[in-house]
Parts: structure tokens; sequence; C-alpha cells
């Protein structure tokens, strides 16, 4: 269980993150802020309280065992970006170079860039391919690591999630976690008018995955629901329910935020809601 100091230690520490992508993505004057802050709170605590990452990267002698995280939703790279500056992978200045001219915070992540980017995303649907790949290399060196995939739920509808899934559970990859980001919308409007994935929990477990379903924003059900799924005996889904511009009330279940950068206006607004949170 986590202690209430933990909780209020995470609690700013997403605050921060939300604060950061709404800044950086009002500078670019472009971006993903919807889902992206739907997410701050996952991986607040993903980064400070149950993933193995070293902050010195590929410097730390123990890189090769370090847990990998895979943003397959690529286009919010801007929850990443400040996810990994506040965890002290590269400087927090550097964030609002978001989406700039030679600037290394591409606008959706690319490997080699950055420390912590294992692999380049947003192209949707080639995360879990990705990692189920990563999570069989890691199986055949008898590595201990863990294979994180944190997926939007729009970007199941392409069939190659569910190719990975299939492919998962017949390799008995009890070291991969698929996080799915269930806020219900996409660029277009709510997945259920778009594309129904629901029951979601039903098709997962009939592909042979675990399934654990919670509240994306509730600290101590996102760390239990981890540990978890760390202890499976195959391939394990969270769903995390969530909302799409959590924090910001302008944004809040609103599509038209998927891909919209707010004015000077809206963002001081923005970071007046955040300051409430």
């Amino acid at each position: 269980m986590l202690t209430d100091s933990e909780k209020n230690e995470l609690k700013k520490f997403a605050t921060e993150t939300r604060k950061n992508i709404v800044k950086m993505v009002c500078t670019a004057k472009s971006g993903h802020p919807g889902g992206s802050l739907s997410g701050a709170d996952i991986l607040a605590v993903l980064f400070n309280k149950c993933l193995n990452i070293p902050k010195d990267w590929d410097k730390s002698p123990d890189f090769e065992k370090r847990d990998r995280f895979i943003l397959s939703k690529g286009h919010a790279s801007p929850l990443l970006y400040s996810v990994l500056a506040q965890y002290g992978m590269f400087p927090q200045e550097e964030l609002m170079t978001f989406r700039k001219f030679k600037s290394k915070l591409q606008g959706h992540p690319a490997k080699g860039y950055l420390p912590g980017i294992e692999t380049s995303t947003g192209s949707l649907g080639q995360g879990l391919s990705i990692g189920c790949g990563i999570a069989m290399g890691l199986k055949l060196n008898n590595n201990p690591a863990n294979v994180v995939v944190y997926t939007g739920d729009g970007e199941l509808q392409e069939g190659s999630c569910w190719e990975a899934f299939m492919q998962a559970a017949h390799r008995k990859l009890d070291n991969i976690i698929a996080i799915i980001d269930r806020n219900r919308l996409q660029i277009d409007g709510c997945t259920e008018d778009v594309m129904a994935l629901d029951s979601l929990n039903d098709k997962l477990r009939a592909f042979n995955w675990d399934v654990i379903e919670i509240n994306g924003h509730d600290y101590e059900q996102i760390y239990e629901a981890v540990e978890q799924a760390k202890k499976s005996t195959g391939p394990c889904a969270i769903i995390a329910h969530t909302i799409k511009g959590k924090g910001c009330s302008f944004m809040e279940n609103q599509a038209a935020w998927h891909g919209k950068a707010p004015n000077e206006e809206l963002l001081s607004l923005a970071l007046e809601d955040l300051d409430k949170e």
C-alpha cells in the first residue's frame, strides 16, 4: 500500500506533469493535450513506484536489467517528455523546445534522441507488437525485466493490436503488461461511436489475457494493479478508466482537445485549474 505521504508526492508529480503538458503544447502551438493529460497519474506511479528504470540510462551498470516502457500512443509525447524530465533523465528547461526545429523533443518520441525512449512510436497499433518482440527477447536471455506498453483505447481499433494480443498469450509472455488508457474518446469522437470496443474486458479475456480494471486517477489502484500484473502467470492488461483532458475544466471529456493547442488565455485558465487540483 502507498502511504498518504507517497500519494501526496505522486499528486505533486502528476500536477507538475500536467502543467508542463499544457505549457509545452501552447508554446509549440501544436500537439495533443487531451490524451496526454489523462495519463499523468498512471505514469507518475509507474516511474516513481513500479518500474526499474535507471536515471543515468545506458551509463548504469544495470542498464540491461531495466524494465522497458513503450508509449504506443506516441502522440502523447508531452506526457512522456514531462515525466522523463521530472524523473531526472534530461533538464526540464528543454521541455519548452517541444516540436521546435532541431529539438530532441519531436512531436512523437524518436529513439536515440533522449534517454528513456525505448523505441520510436506514433504510428498507432505498433507498440504492443514491439513490446511482444522485446518480451520474447528478454525471455530468451533469461532477463527478469518487465515490458509495459501504454496504449490508447482508440488505438485498439487497429487489427495489429489483436495480433499482438494473440501472440503474447500464445507465447505465454508473463513479462508483458498492457496499460490501456480508457478515456473513451479519440480524434473523431467517442470510441463507441467510431468503432465500439466494449466489452473490452471480455474481449481481452477471450484472447487469454488476465485483466484488471481500475480508476486510472487513483494512485493506490494504479500501484496495486501494476504490482499484481507483475505476478501474473501470463500477459496482463490493465484497463485504466480515465478522463481525457483531466485537470483542465474546458478540456475534460472533450474530443476537440485531442490534438489542439490552447492559446495564452486558455493556458492561464488551465494552470489555474491545475493549481486547484
